[in-house]
């Protein structure tokens, strides 16, 4: 067999993408739970070698080489986590809480690429990895001890130096094409292996060890549905659950144009995000604190996050609008808990309540890092146990007093989908219109601009995504030239097993691109 076509996993590979990632297509760069879906970016999905979590919301390693479509709504990549993985060595969770999906996974939209006769890699610690990994596929095998020095040691206790250099050994005439750079911690790339186009990111911690790498061949995208029937039979074939509203948004109200259970509440991942924005937004409205007050990452907020915050120490300090962006775009999971702390847990349930969402399940309103624990491998089901017997005052105290005192050091990545129905975050695809909607009445440009970064394949759409292990959700609003905003939403879910994201995520971006269309062509 083609080794290139190989698939090897580890026994608890999983996904787990907080968002979002998600991008258009499928693959988004959500650094998930992930550069995203995934999410938000992040997260943030596609040939990954990938430990980190909602860099999606990346949870469980995994060895594996998967296809994954170009974005199906415009030219550009977009973006949980993170999820939002093609070749795959993932250990995140929630890269962003990948995010995120292939819609995608990694949780956030990748930057643009421009093509250069000599591709320059930039000097930062991220291209500086870049240039030793495309010198080391060509050596490949490599000595393990030189493997030690460049990856993280987290990263290798998921992944063996061996598996390294068997994914090595599979890309040994990889030559880049293009090379795109926004931040020293991370470094994007198109290049051509086995005569095929992939995409490559390596992402570094604040030591400048490697800390996710991601190898996504490119493939031509699905094509939209022709008309509602087809988006509905299509949906359908995707996940056990699933439900869609297609709307238009009018001020604060959303009328319905389409849908497929639109009122039924499910699993977010880190498309709750939205509602800690808007409790953000509201509170610097009313002069608590502004945007550019900074807040400080401490290791009791620090959360799963490769990317993104997740490079930079304890004691960096962060701007509100930064945080709020990172959220938003790459679905970063610290830029999310700091925001829900500065804001006030018992703030956000309000804004969740206000706009319409249930309460149960969203009080107490979890942090990413407090929805980690509860499902971690490490002392799984008898934190959920205790947990899910409590009254919401007993969950408050045991989040504080026993959650909260768990070292981010214990995080177990778990392998399937996990407690999605009674730990997490929801809302129905009509609330989630609800909360696009009261976002844009805002009318604030930190607001605008954090919700547009990540346009997941569509031009100008607001994207936030959200994915974790069973479940994958994105959802879109975007203005035309006609004045009316659009929406749409597609979320799915399976209680009891992985959900195929590499065909899933590129699917629902079609789906939704078909949406907007279908709504479109009937105006």
């Amino acid at each position: 067999m083609d080794k290139r076509l190989r698939s090897v996993s580890l026994a608890t590979a999983a996904t787990l993408t907080l968002g979002g990632a998600v991008g258009a297509g499928p693959a988004a760069a959500e650094p998930t739970s992930s550069a995203s879906t995934a999410v938000e970016p992040a997260p943030f999905a596609n040939a990954v070698v990938k430990p980190a979590p909602f860099a999606g919301m990346v949870a469980g390693p995994a060895l594996s080489r998967r296809n994954v479509a170009e974005p199906a709504l415009s030219a550009s990549a977009a973006a949980e986590p993170a999820s939002s993985a093609s070749v795959v060595a993932e250990t995140a969770p929630f890269a962003g809480m990948v995010a995120g999906p292939a819609l995608s996974r990694s949780t956030a939209a990748e930057p643009a690429l421009s093509a250069s006769a000599a591709v320059e890699i930039p000097a930062t610690p991220a291209g500086d990895q870049l240039r030793w990994l495309v010198d080391a596929l060509r050596r490949a095998p490599v000595p393990e001890a030189e493997i030690r020095e460049r990856i993280t040691a987290e990263y290798l206790s998921h992944i063996t130096p061996a598996q390294f250099n068997e994914v090595f050994v599979a890309f040994a005439d990889l030559k880049l094409t293009a090379v795109s750079a926004t931040e020293p911690a991370s470094v994007h790339a198109r290049a051509t292996s086995g005569g095929k186009n992939w995409r490559v990111a390596v992402y570094v911690d604040a030591t400048g060890r490697i800390s996710q790498l991601l190898f996504r061949e490119i493939v031509p995208p699905p094509r939209p549905p022709g008309d509602w029937p087809e988006l509905e039979r299509r949906l359908a074939a995707i996940a056990p659950e699933v439900g869609f509203v297609a709307a238009e948004i009018d001020g604060r109200t959303c009328r319905p144009v389409r849908g497929v259970e639109p009122r039924t509440a499910r699993p977010l991942g880190s498309m709750f995000k939205l509602y800690i924005l808007g409790t953000v937004a509201r509170q610097i409205r009313a002069g608590r604190y502004s945007w550019d007050t900074e807040l400080t990452i401490t290791p009791e907020l620090r959360s799963l996050q490769v990317g993104g915050l997740g490079a930079r120490p304890d004691g960096s300090r962060v701007s509100v609008r930064e945080a709020a962006e990172l959220m938003i775009s790459i679905s970063d999971n610290i830029g999310t808990d700091l925001l829900l702390h500065k804001a006030g847990r018992k703030a956000v349930e309000r804004t969740v309540l206000a706009w319409g969402a249930p309460v149960k399940g969203n009080v107490p309103m979890l942090s990413t890092r407090e929805l980690f624990m509860l499902k971690s491998e490490h002392a799984y089901p008898q934190l959920a146990d205790q947990y899910k017997k409590l009254s919401v005052k007993g969950k408050r105290a045991f989040l504080a007093d026993t959650v909260g005192k768990i070292p981010l050091s214990s995080f177990g990545h778990w392998p399937g989908p996990r407690e999605l129905s009674a730990i997490e975050w929801f809302a129905s695809p009509a609330d989630i219109c609800r909360a696009h909607a009261e976002l844009r009445a805002m009318a604030d440009p930190a607001v605008e601009k954090a919700m547009s970064i990540a346009s997941a394949g569509i031009p100008g759409a607001w994207y936030k995504g959200g994915s974790e292990p069973g479940l994958l959700d994105v959802g879109y609003s975007v203005k035309d030239d006609d004045g009316k905003v659009r929406f749409v939403t597609l979320m799915a879910a399976d209680h009891d097993n992985l959900l195929p994201e590499d065909t899933m995520g590129p699917e629902l971006g079609a789906l939704a691109a078909g949406a907007v269309e279908l709504m479109r062509s009937t105006a």
